[in-house]
């Protein structure tokens, strides 16, 4: 058969897995975004549904005032005794920490922390002992990849941290996690920074610490040598196991909007690439250690079919579960409502690293057509494409003393610009259509059977290679203004 890449499409960074009976679970980093580290299952690794999020507290993970690209960073997920662990990093107050639960589909515990630095935890279990490594500097100042074993009940240190390898020579060397294969070792890892150059490589030993001898062909896997590629940053991911004893790397990369031109605004999303090991018990990856967009392969179950939704709305959705906020939201000013969604707005705008009254979807693909019908009291309301709060395009319905209009509003950086208005009177409701195509945005006031064009802007212009950050374009519905209430309905956004 053939698949093709993504196989989750979207900002879902960093996915780290594991496999329980005949099931696959899946997380991702979520930064500033609430709940945090989306979690998914799957019964063939092509297929995925997202179940939940690990962090759904306001007391498991701190996202009041964190930047965007701040917050929730890389986490790893295990199963052990019986019990599930995710471990991962709050960046912005340095701290790495795990929670764990018995019930994948219930709430996991509050933070248990461990007294060690930098970012992207793993967790590896052998016997009695548990390792926790991290990328960083250990007790000696040493840099690398960094470990120590922990007791697993408090999170507390049992050795001395110490670095046990420093990678091949790229740079950001991070997302280390550690396998026993075969009685072997094997340590996987990313360096070249999760951009352009990012790669995999992975080391092997005859002790969880160590010494670790790199694989002699490294990089393992990379597309950064393949210009005018779509797929690129190839790089930090997990290995696993199949049923029929076929090994796998779940890892992150991204969509470039057009083959020569060279950026992404969708975020980095999660990709499937076959391995293979050899006599030697070295591995090899993907397409002569490049990923691509499709693969014929003969590994999976007869009768497996890759499918994909391509249709989100109120209804075939659930707020819990697809839906995001900007870092922890005041509940009180959303009723989410079966095909209908209800936003009391505040005085925080789009514009600060806050948390406006604010819920998104990701988007998942380059070519979409998004519709809103909105209703406003007061204030302004309407469907954002944000990256960050300085970039960020926005078509909505607001209050003016003559009436109300409807503005798109562009914000690149600095240069923040209303670009068209049309006034529509006293019609305090709007139907907005947003036309998304791999290097435009056209915004569009659906009115008398007709859809009247208020302009357009490139889609470049919310990439990373230009917002800079880790994040990825989010369909946000919002509402902004002390008091003002909007309603949303017949909500859809179709990719083709």
């Amino acid at each position: 058969m053939n698949y093709h890449n993504p196989v989750i499409k979207g900002f879902y960074p960093d996915p780290s897995v594991c496999k329980v009976h005949d099931t696959y679970y899946l997380v991702c980093s979520s930064m500033q975004y609430f709940p945090g580290v989306p979690l998914f299952e799957s019964k063939d690794l092509l297929n995925w549904t997202q179940i939940g999020h690990c962090l759904t507290r306001a007391s498991q993970i701190q996202l009041d005032g964190v930047n965007s690209s701040g917050g929730v960073f890389a986490p790893t997920i295990r199963h052990h005794d019986g019990r599930f662990y995710m471990t991962t990093t709050n960046d912005t107050t340095r701290q790495n920490f795990y929670v764990w639960t018995d019930d994948i589909y219930g709430e996991w515990s509050d933070p248990v922390y461990v007294d060690q630095g930098g970012i992207d935890p793993d967790l590896f279990f052998e016997g009695d002992d548990v390792y926790f490594m991290s990328n960083g500097t250990d007790d000696q100042g040493v840099g690398g990849i960094v470990q120590c074993r922990i007791d697993i009940e408090t999170g507390r240190k049992l050795t001395p941290s110490r670095s046990i390898w420093q990678g091949t020579g790229g740079r950001y060397l991070e997302a280390p996690h550690l396998y026993n294969i075969n009685g072997c070792y094997y340590l996987l890892a990313a360096e070249g920074g999760t951009e352009f150059g990012h790669m995999a490589t992975y080391a092997r030993g005859t002790s969880p610490s160590g010494p670790f001898e790199a694989y002699p062909h490294n990089p393992v896997l990379t597309n950064r040598n393949l210009g005018g590629y779509e797929i690129q940053a190839v790089g930090h991911g997990d290995l696993i196991q199949d049923d029929g004893g076929q090994r796998w790397l779940l890892h992150l990369g991204f969509r470039q909007i057009g083959q020569w031109i060279a950026y992404h605004h969708l975020g980095r999303e999660v990709f499937l690439t076959p391995v293979t090991f050899g006599d030697d018990g070295w591995f090899t990856a993907g397409h002569q250690g490049t990923t691509l967009t499709r693969f014929e392969t003969d590994r999976m179950p007869e009768g497996t079919v890759q499918q994909e939704k391509k249709r989100y709305t109120f209804e075939n959705t659930d707020w819990n579960v697809e839906w995001c906020y900007l870092r922890h939201p005041r509940r009180e000013h959303y009723e989410l409502g079966a095909s209908t969604l209800t936003l009391t707005g505040t005085v925080i705008t789009l514009d600060q690293p806050a948390s406006p009254t604010f819920i998104g979807l990701r988007q998942k693909d380059f070519t979409a057509r998004i519709a809103c019908d909105v209703s406003l009291t007061s204030g302004e309301a309407g469907i954002t494409i944000y990256m960050d709060e300085h970039h960020h395009y926005d078509l909505a319905i607001r209050q003016r003393q003559s009436g109300y209009e409807v503005i798109e509003r562009l914000n690149v950086g600095d240069l923040k610009s209303v670009e068209k208005t049309i006034d529509i009177g006293p019609e305090s409701r709007a139907s907005l259509v947003i036309e998304a195509t791999h290097t435009r945005y056209a915004f569009k006031l659906r009115a008398n059977g007709e859809e009247l064009l208020l302009g357009s802007a490139q889609t470049k212009y919310l990439s990373s290679e230009v917002a800079g950050g880790f994040t990825g374009v989010i369909i946000g519905l919002y509402a902004t203004g002390e008091g003002a209430v909007a309603e949303f309905s017949n909500f859809s956004c179709d990719y083709e």
